[in-house]
């Protein structure tokens, strides 16, 4: 009966949060429209959802996202101090990180997180979707850019929908 009603529990929870700040008030009126959506949507797209969300871990997912606001503020940092000492030692390029991750849902989570950190951006997913393509504002050493993406971002996502 739950499941039926709330399809995706923490959509619903998100959906009604966001509409809450977006509207910067707690007003009744607003916590009760807001809530209506937050039910409503889930339910109405719920066929368009290919697979069931599942987390193993949820716990760790709220460590995910703290460990992914502290590098975005780092990755701010970082980004400011390359730009502002000297633009022309920036060694921009593309590498190709192989995925482990298997989940639909763990891999659009995995290519958000880099877009989201500065000085990194997805590019493409490959048709097998084995790899992703990034694209990175300086890369002293490929590899080593690949190994903090996949310990930071990937291995975190793999325990939490794998």
């Amino acid at each position: 009966m739950w499941r039926k009603c709330f399809p995706h529990p923490f959509l619903t929870l998100a959906l009604w949060v966001i509409w809450l700040l977006l509207n910067n008030t707690l007003s009744a009126g607003q916590m009760i429209l807001g809530g209506l959506l937050a039910i409503f949507i889930p339910w109405f797209s719920a066929g368009f959802w290919e697979e069931r969300i599942s987390v193993r871990r949820p716990w760790l997912m709220v460590k995910f996202f703290a460990s992914v606001l502290w590098q975005i503020i780092i990755a701010n940092i970082h980004v400011a101090r390359l730009i502002l000492m000297s633009s022309d030692r920036l060694r921009p390029g593309f590498v190709e990180v192989p995925l482990d991750l298997t989940s639909p849902l763990a891999i659009s989570i995995l290519a958000n997180t880099i877009s989201l950190t500065p000085g990194t951006v997805t590019c493409d997913l490959s048709q097998d979707q084995k790899s992703l393509l990034i694209h990175a504002l300086h890369i002293d050493d490929a590899q080593s850019t690949i190994d903090e993406i996949k310990q930071l971002f990937e291995k975190p996502l793999k325990e939490i929908f794998n």
